[in-house]
């Protein structure tokens, strides 16, 4: 029998305001098995990954059909949703579209014969089940012979509510469509509803105190509330390279210089209706970890809290992820509870999120990861906010493993996104987020991202994708949210044109898939063509586009984007240097 594995998951790529429901099953024409796909090709009509049927007499090429399970059935009314097209000449292709068994079209096919369209078709109740379910979709026209017409095409099928738009996957084929309008952003929610995550907001990656600055306005402009410093920030970052023994001296005074600079970032925040969050960790890169039994080890972390406290800040961060040292949950949350414990003395609005060093996943898939949790659920301040970062450490997140994870820490969750991190790797990532479950935020309560190192002025693009998901999940689109981004950030159309080149360049690992934080698209690019037989003219006409994105970039932005400007240079060289090694100077 055949089978395929259908995405029974939330799909994020919804558009306009009739997207309240998420997806039960999306398949794409290549999910079906038989047809002519593999025959003919499944790229067809501008489409990749369809498949399409021929009359009766071709036998299997007439028939394709996808196997797919169900965890359990649903209880709400559903419609199929078929983005089809008729073949381009002839009559009209006769089709029967079976689910289970029973039909749910069968005649003549209303499908444009000129243009992929989508039509839907209602799902009986009860016919959807647990376990495995059947999607088949048949020609049924009589006469005609393989690889003529009469044939009928499926681009995608997606079991979903009635409203429910399909629109382009940008994770399997990305480019920026720039809009011929500028649309409010983040998205307007519906008249009633409210923000999809309370807190929204970023840190920033080892930033120093004008980064955190520069992007307190633009943050205060798209709705965001939510700043944290890097717990990087507060070590000694400006005389110590990361690895560097001294670089956390966690228990010393920070310097007056440092501190005043903090100082105005509060201030800053403060002014624009943003709250800063306070963060440290003091047994990362440490030549002295804390000790959780130690009573001055408490006070000389506490100082810098209650530093932090007297400046009126209400939010605040233990972060004991990535270390070596202590880890033990017990002792970690004895001290985090005596600090959260001393700043609600002073102050009964503080808030205290932990950043365990079990950050990440559902919290049962190792029973190491599942016993730290369970002392963190027994032994932490029922009030304080875990932070996790998804289902892993960087990529997809969603709402099963949140409600997994919740359960087994027994905490509420505030979301740590890696993303556009770059951890101050040579590279960015700018494409918007995506993989996201429209409905995370019914079992998280915040959402911060995770911006790169050096390239500021660049997060932009993708921090206002995050923000835009964090403020309306459920009407995210991707693929509109990138193009505003661009349209409210840069007012001239030369200057949005070579941003969205550069974003298309560098989409950023969640949408190309593969790779972590210091994946880079345009080197991976390049390897794959230089890879491919007879590569030599694409090889550089691809280094022609990056010299041309550069010196537009260099002629808009004369005096922006310097770290950007860097890393295509950087990219530029290794291309050319690759192109010399192996066709030699020429």
């Amino acid at each position: 029998m055949f089978r395929t594995m259908a995405i029974i998951a939330v799909i994020l790529a919804v558009v306009g305001s009739a997207y309240a429901e998420a997806p039960l099953v999306v398949l794409s024409g290549t999910d079906f098995k038989g047809g002519a796909a593999e025959v003919f090709g499944s790229v067809q009509n501008g489409e990749v990954n369809v498949n399409y049927v021929y009359a009766k007499p071709t036998g299997a090429r007439s028939t394709m059909r996808a196997v797919f399970d169900l965890a359990q059935a649903p209880q709400s009314s559903l419609f199929l949703h078929v983005k089809g097209r008729d073949c381009n000449v002839g009559p009209v292709c006769a089709v029967r579209i079976d689910l289970n068994g029973q039909a749910l079209f069968e005649g003549k096919n209303d499908f444009s014969k000129t243009a992929w369209q989508t039509h839907k078709f209602a799902i009986p109740a009860g016919l959807l089940k647990a376990g495995q379910n059947t999607l088949t979709i048949s020609n049924i026209e009589t006469e005609g012979p393989l690889g003529n017409v009469p044939w009928f095409q499926v681009a995608q099928a997606v079991i979903a509510g009635e409203t429910f738009v399909i629109t382009r996957d940008v994770t399997k084929d990305f480019w920026v469509t720039l809009p011929k309008t500028v649309r409010p952003f983040p998205e307007p929610l519906k008249p009633g509803e409210k923000p999809g995550f309370a807190m929204r907001g970023m840190k920033g990656w080892l930033w120093l105190p004008e980064q955190y600055v520069s992007e307190i306005p633009v943050m205060a402009k798209y709705k965001m509330n939510f700043l944290q410093n890097c717990y990087g920030s507060m070590c000694d970052i400006e005389h110590c390279a990361l690895g560097d023994p001294n670089i956390n001296r966690w228990w010393e005074d920070l310097p007056p210089t440092k501190k005043a600079a903090y100082e105005n970032v509060v201030k800053q925040c403060q002014k624009n209706g943003i709250e800063f969050c306070f963060s440290m960790n003091p047994n990362l890169w440490s030549k002295r970890a804390l000790d959780y039994n130690s009573a001055k080890d408490l006070d000389d972390l506490y100082k810098h809290y209650a530093w932090m406290q007297g400046l009126g800040v209400h939010w605040f961060n233990i972060s004991l992820d990535d270390i070596s040292n202590g880890i033990d949950p017990a002792g970690q949350s004895k001290v985090v509870n005596e600090i959260y414990r001393r700043l609600k003395v002073k102050d009964p609005t503080a808030h205290m999120i932990f950043c365990p060093t079990i950050y990440w996943g559902d919290g049962i898939s190792k029973e190491s990861e599942r016993k730290y949790l369970e002392t963190i659920a027994t032994d932490l301040d029922k009030d304080i906010y875990l932070f996790w970062t998804g289902d892993s450490v960087v990529g997809q997140i969603t709402r099963k493993a949140a409600e997994s994870y919740k359960r087994t820490a027994g905490h509420k969750l505030f979301l740590w996104d890696n993303y556009p991190v770059n951890d101050g790797q040579q590279t960015m990532h700018l494409g918007p987020i995506a993989k996201r479950d429209a409905d995370l935020c019914e079992e998280v309560y915040g959402y911060m991202s995770n911006p790169m190192h050096t390239q500021t002025e660049a997060n932009r693009m993708p921090v206002l994708t995050c923000m835009d998901y964090a403020y309306n999940p459920s009407a995210y689109d991707p693929e509109r949210s990138i193009g505003q981004a661009i349209m409210h950030l840069e007012p001239t159309p030369q200057g949005r044109e070579v941003l969205k080149d550069l974003v298309e360049l560098y989409p950023g690992f969640i949408i190309c898939g593969h790779g972590g934080t210091g994946q880079n698209a345009v080197r991976d690019q390049f390897l794959r063509i230089v890879s491919s037989p007879h590569s030599k003219y694409l090889a550089e006409a691809d280094v022609r586009h990056l010299e041309d994105v550069l010196a537009r970039m260099n002629k808009v932005f004369s005096k922006r984007y310097g770290p950007e400007k860097q890393t295509l240079k950087n990219d530029i060289k290794f291309a050319k240097d690759m192109l010399t090694a192996r066709y030699g100077g020429q």
